[in-house]
Protein backbone atom coordinates (compact mmCIF):
# COMPACT_ATOMS: atom_id res chain seq x y z
CA UNK A 1 0.00 0.00 0.00
CA UNK A 2 2.28 2.74 -1.29
CA UNK A 3 0.08 5.45 -2.80
CA UNK A 4 -2.72 7.07 -0.78
CA UNK A 5 -5.38 9.33 -2.26
CA UNK A 6 -6.46 12.11 0.11
CA UNK A 7 -9.81 13.95 -0.19
CA UNK A 8 -10.65 17.11 1.77
CA UNK A 9 -14.16 18.70 1.63
CA UNK A 10 -14.77 19.91 5.18
CA UNK A 11 -15.62 23.51 4.34
CA UNK A 12 -15.00 25.76 1.33
CA UNK A 13 -11.97 24.15 -0.32
CA UNK A 14 -12.20 21.09 -2.53
CA UNK A 15 -8.78 19.46 -2.31
CA UNK A 16 -7.22 16.20 -3.49
CA UNK A 17 -3.68 14.86 -3.15
CA UNK A 18 -1.68 11.68 -3.66
CA UNK A 19 0.97 10.76 -1.10
CA UNK A 20 3.53 7.97 -1.54
CA UNK A 21 5.14 6.27 1.43
CA UNK A 22 8.35 5.98 -0.58
CA UNK A 23 8.45 9.23 -2.59
CA UNK A 24 6.41 11.67 -0.51
CA UNK A 25 3.84 14.01 -2.03
CA UNK A 26 3.17 13.12 -5.68
CA UNK A 27 0.23 15.42 -6.49
CA UNK A 28 -1.74 18.24 -4.92
CA UNK A 29 -4.88 19.81 -6.41
CA UNK A 30 -7.10 22.41 -4.76
CA UNK A 31 -10.08 24.54 -5.69
CA UNK A 32 -11.16 27.44 -3.46
CA UNK A 33 -14.79 28.54 -3.21
CA UNK A 34 -13.91 32.04 -1.96
CA UNK A 35 -15.44 33.77 -4.98
CA UNK A 36 -18.64 31.74 -4.60
CA UNK A 37 -19.21 32.80 -0.98
CA UNK A 38 -17.79 36.34 -1.10
CA UNK A 39 -21.10 38.05 -1.89
CA UNK A 40 -22.67 36.46 1.23
CA UNK A 41 -19.86 37.51 3.58
CA UNK A 42 -19.21 33.92 4.70
CA UNK A 43 -19.57 30.26 3.81
CA UNK A 44 -23.06 29.11 2.81
CA UNK A 45 -23.10 25.36 3.67
CA UNK A 46 -25.55 24.26 0.96
CA UNK A 47 -23.64 26.12 -1.77
CA UNK A 48 -20.38 24.63 -0.49
CA UNK A 49 -21.76 21.09 -0.69
CA UNK A 50 -23.07 21.55 -4.22
CA UNK A 51 -19.77 22.99 -5.42
CA UNK A 52 -17.87 20.03 -3.96
CA UNK A 53 -20.14 17.75 -6.02
CA UNK A 54 -19.18 19.65 -9.17
CA UNK A 55 -15.45 19.94 -8.55
CA UNK A 56 -14.37 16.78 -6.73
CA UNK A 57 -14.34 14.21 -9.56
CA UNK A 58 -12.31 16.43 -11.96
CA UNK A 59 -9.81 17.18 -9.19
CA UNK A 60 -9.36 13.47 -8.44
CA UNK A 61 -8.71 12.80 -12.13
CA UNK A 62 -6.22 15.69 -12.25
CA UNK A 63 -4.38 14.52 -9.14
CA UNK A 64 -4.06 10.93 -10.38
CA UNK A 65 -2.82 12.23 -13.74
CA UNK A 66 -0.27 14.48 -12.01
CA UNK A 67 0.95 11.50 -9.98
CA UNK A 68 1.12 9.27 -13.07
CA UNK A 69 -1.38 6.80 -11.62
CA UNK A 70 -4.75 5.39 -12.69
CA UNK A 71 -5.78 4.49 -9.13
CA UNK A 72 -4.48 4.53 -5.56
CA UNK A 73 -3.72 1.73 -3.09
CA UNK A 74 -5.81 3.33 -0.34
CA UNK A 75 -8.08 6.33 0.20
CA UNK A 76 -8.27 8.78 3.10
CA UNK A 77 -10.97 11.41 3.37
CA UNK A 78 -11.97 13.99 5.95
CA UNK A 79 -14.73 12.53 8.12
CA UNK A 80 -14.93 15.55 10.43
CA UNK A 81 -15.18 17.96 12.04
CA UNK A 82 -16.70 20.34 9.51
CA UNK A 83 -19.85 21.15 7.57
CA UNK A 84 -21.88 17.95 7.53
CA UNK A 85 -23.16 18.24 3.96
CA UNK A 86 -19.71 19.08 2.62
CA UNK A 87 -18.15 16.17 4.51
CA UNK A 88 -20.75 13.76 3.12
CA UNK A 89 -19.72 14.62 -0.44
CA UNK A 90 -16.10 13.62 0.18
CA UNK A 91 -17.09 10.57 2.20
CA UNK A 92 -19.50 9.24 -0.41
CA UNK A 93 -16.98 9.65 -3.22
CA UNK A 94 -14.19 8.06 -1.17
CA UNK A 95 -16.24 5.02 -0.19
CA UNK A 96 -17.57 4.63 -3.71
CA UNK A 97 -14.07 4.66 -5.16
CA UNK A 98 -12.92 2.25 -2.46
CA UNK A 99 -15.54 -0.27 -3.50
CA UNK A 100 -14.76 0.19 -7.19
CA UNK A 101 -11.00 -0.14 -6.73
CA UNK A 102 -11.27 -2.69 -3.89
CA UNK A 103 -8.92 -0.74 -1.65
CA UNK A 104 -9.21 0.24 2.03
CA UNK A 105 -10.83 3.57 2.92
CA UNK A 106 -10.36 5.61 6.09
CA UNK A 107 -12.16 8.70 7.35
CA UNK A 108 -9.62 10.87 9.18
CA UNK A 109 -9.80 13.77 11.61
CA UNK A 110 -9.43 17.16 9.95
CA UNK A 111 -7.46 18.62 12.87
CA UNK A 112 -5.09 15.63 12.97
CA UNK A 113 -4.32 16.46 9.36
CA UNK A 114 -3.39 20.03 10.30
CA UNK A 115 -1.51 18.93 13.43
CA UNK A 116 0.76 16.56 11.48
CA UNK A 117 1.12 18.72 8.34
CA UNK A 118 4.62 20.01 9.30
CA UNK A 119 5.76 16.36 9.00
CA UNK A 120 5.36 16.81 5.24
CA UNK A 121 8.32 19.19 5.23
CA UNK A 122 11.97 18.22 4.75
CA UNK A 123 12.89 19.70 8.14
CA UNK A 124 10.16 17.88 10.05
CA UNK A 125 9.81 17.88 13.84
CA UNK A 126 10.27 14.70 15.84
CA UNK A 127 7.97 13.63 18.68
CA UNK A 128 7.15 14.83 21.28
CA UNK A 129 6.09 18.42 20.61
CA UNK A 130 3.48 21.01 21.52
CA UNK A 131 1.08 21.94 18.72
CA UNK A 132 -0.80 25.21 18.36
CA UNK A 133 -3.81 24.49 16.13
CA UNK A 134 -5.44 27.66 14.83
CA UNK A 135 -7.84 26.64 12.07
CA UNK A 136 -11.33 28.02 11.46
CA UNK A 137 -13.43 27.47 14.57
CA UNK A 138 -10.60 25.74 16.45
CA UNK A 139 -7.92 27.13 18.76
CA UNK A 140 -6.09 24.37 20.62
CA UNK A 141 -2.82 23.72 22.41
CA UNK A 142 -2.02 20.01 22.27
CA UNK A 143 0.80 17.87 23.67
CA UNK A 144 1.71 15.41 20.91
CA UNK A 145 3.60 12.27 21.95
CA UNK A 146 3.07 10.39 18.67
CA UNK A 147 0.48 9.70 16.00
CA UNK A 148 -2.87 9.37 17.78
CA UNK A 149 -1.36 10.23 21.17
CA UNK A 150 -2.75 13.69 21.87
CA UNK A 151 -3.40 15.49 25.16
CA UNK A 152 -5.30 18.77 25.10
CA UNK A 153 -3.57 21.48 27.13
CA UNK A 154 -5.82 24.41 26.36
CA UNK A 155 -8.63 25.61 24.13
CA UNK A 156 -10.80 28.67 23.62
CA UNK A 157 -13.69 29.28 25.99
CA UNK A 158 -15.57 31.35 23.36
CA UNK A 159 -14.44 32.57 19.94
CA UNK A 160 -11.62 30.82 18.12
CA UNK A 161 -8.81 33.06 16.90
CA UNK A 162 -9.81 32.56 13.25
CA UNK A 163 -13.36 33.63 14.10
CA UNK A 164 -11.98 36.68 15.92
CA UNK A 165 -10.01 37.65 12.81
CA UNK A 166 -13.08 37.26 10.57
CA UNK A 167 -15.42 39.16 12.92
CA UNK A 168 -12.92 41.99 13.37
CA UNK A 169 -12.47 42.19 9.60
CA UNK A 170 -16.23 42.51 9.27
CA UNK A 171 -16.24 45.39 11.78
CA UNK A 172 -13.64 47.08 9.57
CA UNK A 173 -15.72 46.38 6.42
CA UNK A 174 -12.96 44.30 4.84
CA UNK A 175 -15.18 41.67 3.23
CA UNK A 176 -14.64 37.92 2.98
CA UNK A 177 -12.31 36.16 3.65
CA UNK A 178 -11.55 38.60 6.43
CA UNK A 179 -8.41 37.21 8.05
CA UNK A 180 -5.94 37.74 5.17
CA UNK A 181 -7.49 41.15 4.39
CA UNK A 182 -7.06 42.25 7.99
CA UNK A 183 -3.43 41.10 8.05
CA UNK A 184 -2.71 43.10 4.89
CA UNK A 185 -4.33 46.22 6.38
CA UNK A 186 -2.42 45.74 9.65
CA UNK A 187 0.89 46.03 7.79
CA UNK A 188 0.05 49.71 7.18
CA UNK A 189 -0.83 50.42 10.82
CA UNK A 190 0.95 51.82 13.87
CA UNK A 191 1.33 49.04 16.49
CA UNK A 192 1.33 51.48 19.42
CA UNK A 193 -1.69 53.64 18.67
CA UNK A 194 -4.41 51.19 19.79
CA UNK A 195 -3.38 48.87 22.62
CA UNK A 196 -6.04 46.20 23.13
CA UNK A 197 -6.34 43.65 25.98
CA UNK A 198 -4.23 40.51 25.95
CA UNK A 199 -6.95 38.05 27.01
CA UNK A 200 -6.31 35.70 29.95
CA UNK A 201 -2.60 36.45 30.24
CA UNK A 202 -3.14 37.83 33.75
CA UNK A 203 -3.99 34.37 35.13
CA UNK A 204 -2.47 30.87 35.03
CA UNK A 205 -3.66 28.28 32.56
CA UNK A 206 -3.49 27.63 28.83
CA UNK A 207 -7.06 28.42 27.73
CA UNK A 208 -7.91 31.29 25.39
CA UNK A 209 -10.70 33.86 25.13
CA UNK A 210 -11.15 36.31 22.27
CA UNK A 211 -14.72 37.61 22.65
CA UNK A 212 -13.67 40.44 24.97
CA UNK A 213 -10.93 41.50 22.57
CA UNK A 214 -13.49 41.58 19.77
CA UNK A 215 -15.72 43.82 21.90
CA UNK A 216 -12.82 46.19 22.61
CA UNK A 217 -12.15 46.44 18.89
CA UNK A 218 -15.84 47.09 18.18
CA UNK A 219 -15.83 50.02 20.64
CA UNK A 220 -12.67 51.42 19.05
CA UNK A 221 -14.16 51.17 15.55
CA UNK A 222 -17.35 52.89 16.73
CA UNK A 223 -15.41 55.91 17.96
CA UNK A 224 -12.83 56.05 15.15
CA UNK A 225 -12.64 57.37 11.61
CA UNK A 226 -11.98 55.09 8.61
CA UNK A 227 -8.47 56.57 8.51
CA UNK A 228 -7.81 54.84 11.85
CA UNK A 229 -8.73 51.36 10.62
CA UNK A 230 -5.18 50.31 9.73
CA UNK A 231 -3.99 51.23 13.24
CA UNK A 232 -6.92 49.33 14.78
CA UNK A 233 -6.14 46.28 12.64
CA UNK A 234 -2.49 46.40 13.72
CA UNK A 235 -3.43 46.77 17.38
CA UNK A 236 -5.77 43.79 17.14
CA UNK A 237 -3.15 41.67 15.37
CA UNK A 238 -0.53 42.55 17.99
CA UNK A 239 -2.90 41.56 20.81
CA UNK A 240 -3.73 38.21 19.21
CA UNK A 241 -0.20 37.24 18.24
CA UNK A 242 1.27 38.23 21.60
CA UNK A 243 -1.43 36.22 23.40
CA UNK A 244 -0.77 33.14 21.27
CA UNK A 245 3.00 33.48 21.69
CA UNK A 246 2.83 33.75 25.49
CA UNK A 247 0.47 30.76 25.75
CA UNK A 248 2.77 28.68 23.53
CA UNK A 249 5.74 29.53 25.69
CA UNK A 250 3.80 28.54 28.82
CA UNK A 251 2.75 25.24 27.21
CA UNK A 252 6.35 24.38 26.39
CA UNK A 253 7.40 25.19 29.96
CA UNK A 254 4.56 23.06 31.38
CA UNK A 255 5.41 20.02 29.25
CA UNK A 256 9.18 20.39 29.20
CA UNK A 257 9.14 19.94 25.41
CA UNK A 258 11.51 21.90 23.18
CA UNK A 259 9.59 21.79 19.90
CA UNK A 260 6.51 23.79 18.85
CA UNK A 261 4.38 23.07 15.78
CA UNK A 262 2.01 25.73 14.45
CA UNK A 263 -0.70 24.62 12.03
CA UNK A 264 -3.95 25.90 10.55
CA UNK A 265 -4.93 28.97 8.57
CA UNK A 266 -3.89 31.56 11.17
CA UNK A 267 -0.46 29.90 11.16
CA UNK A 268 0.16 31.67 7.85
CA UNK A 269 0.00 35.08 9.57
CA UNK A 270 3.34 36.83 9.07
CA UNK A 271 3.31 38.68 12.40
CA UNK A 272 2.56 35.49 14.35
CA UNK A 273 5.48 33.75 12.67
CA UNK A 274 7.79 36.66 13.51
CA UNK A 275 6.77 36.69 17.18
CA UNK A 276 7.11 32.92 17.57
CA UNK A 277 10.49 32.89 15.81
CA UNK A 278 11.70 35.63 18.18
CA UNK A 279 10.36 33.74 21.22
CA UNK A 280 12.06 30.55 20.03
CA UNK A 281 15.40 32.31 19.70
CA UNK A 282 15.06 33.92 23.14
CA UNK A 283 13.82 30.83 24.98
CA UNK A 284 15.76 28.00 23.35
CA UNK A 285 13.01 26.06 21.59
CA UNK A 286 12.39 25.30 17.91
CA UNK A 287 9.26 26.26 16.03
CA UNK A 288 7.98 24.48 12.91
CA UNK A 289 5.46 25.75 10.37
CA UNK A 290 4.01 24.00 7.33
CA UNK A 291 4.50 25.78 4.04
CA UNK A 292 1.94 28.51 3.33
CA UNK A 293 -0.06 26.29 0.94
CA UNK A 294 -0.54 23.70 3.69
CA UNK A 295 -1.72 26.13 6.39
CA UNK A 296 -5.19 26.27 4.86
CA UNK A 297 -7.31 23.17 4.20
CA UNK A 298 -5.63 20.82 1.73
CA UNK A 299 -5.66 17.22 0.53
CA UNK A 300 -1.96 16.61 1.21
CA UNK A 301 -2.43 16.57 4.97
CA UNK A 302 -5.33 14.10 4.65
CA UNK A 303 -3.39 11.76 2.33
CA UNK A 304 -0.44 11.97 4.73
CA UNK A 305 -2.56 10.90 7.73
CA UNK A 306 -3.95 8.10 5.60
CA UNK A 307 -0.41 6.90 4.87
CA UNK A 308 0.36 6.92 8.61
CA UNK A 309 -2.79 5.01 9.60
CA UNK A 310 -3.66 2.66 6.72
CA UNK A 311 -4.00 -0.34 6.55
CA UNK A 312 -4.14 -0.76 10.33
CA UNK A 313 -7.16 1.55 10.53
CA UNK A 314 -9.99 1.26 8.01
CA UNK A 315 -13.65 2.24 7.91
CA UNK A 316 -16.21 -0.34 8.92
CA UNK A 317 -19.59 -0.40 7.22
CA UNK A 318 -21.17 0.80 10.47
CA UNK A 319 -18.84 3.79 10.88
CA UNK A 320 -20.44 7.18 10.24
CA UNK A 321 -19.41 8.70 6.93
CA UNK A 322 -19.30 12.21 8.39
CA UNK A 323 -19.36 13.82 11.84
CA UNK A 324 -19.77 17.55 12.43
CA UNK A 325 -18.06 17.37 15.85
CA UNK A 326 -15.23 15.04 16.81
CA UNK A 327 -12.96 15.57 19.86
CA UNK A 328 -9.30 15.28 18.91
CA UNK A 329 -8.54 13.63 22.26
CA UNK A 330 -10.75 10.66 21.30
CA UNK A 331 -8.25 9.50 18.65
CA UNK A 332 -6.08 6.43 19.25
CA UNK A 333 -2.67 5.37 17.86
CA UNK A 334 -2.75 3.54 14.48
CA UNK A 335 -4.16 0.03 14.81
CA UNK A 336 -5.49 0.57 18.33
Amino acid sequence: MQNILGIETSCDETAVAVYSRQRGLLAHQIYSQVALHAEYGGVVPELASRDHVRKLAPLIAAALDEAGLCRADGIAYTRGPGLLGALLVGGAVARGLGMAWRVPVLGVHHMEGHLLSPLLETDAPSFPFVALLVSGGHTLLVAVEGVGRYRQLGTTVDDAVGEAFDKTAKLLALGYPGGPALARLAEEGDPGRFVFPRPMLDRPGLDFSFSGLKTAVALAVRDADPADHADIARGFEEAVTETLTVKCRRALQATGYARLVVAGGVGANRRLREQLDAAAAANGFRVYFPRQAFCTDNGAMIAHVGALRLPGDTDAASDPMAVARWPLASLQPPGA
